[in-house]
């Protein structure tokens, strides 16, 4: 398993960006992979979710507390970003675009 970096240091801001910007080329754990993975099929085409999609979790160690977890945190996620964007919400101007990076 992957050696996570100690909270507050610039190393975990590093870390969090790439994954922001390019989960599938960031340094993860095989568990944190399928994790992302898993979101973003549910993200992009979730009538594709099947059986394999959650036996795959719970492979790496996933029960279903922690599966359920993730469905509403992504499912909120989507959600409310749909509701921003259908009505034009602009972010505010202390948020800064995840692909700009640190200033």
């Amino acid at each position: 398993m992957l050696e996570r970096p100690a909270l507050g240091s610039a190393e975990v801001d590093h870390h969090v960006l790439a994954i922001a910007r390019d989960w599938r080329s960031a340094e993860l754990a095989p568990a944190d992979r399928a994790l992302c993975a898993y979101a973003d099929k549910l993200t992009r085409t979730p009538k594709a979710i099947d059986k394999a999609d959650l036996e795959g979790l719970r492979a790496h160690g996933f029960d279903d507390r922690a599966i359920h977890d993730c469905v509403q945190i992504v499912g909120y996620f989507n959600y409310i970003n749909r509701v921003a964007e259908a009505l034009g919400v602009e972010p505010e101007d202390f948020v800064r675009s995840w692909e700009r990076g640190p200033e």
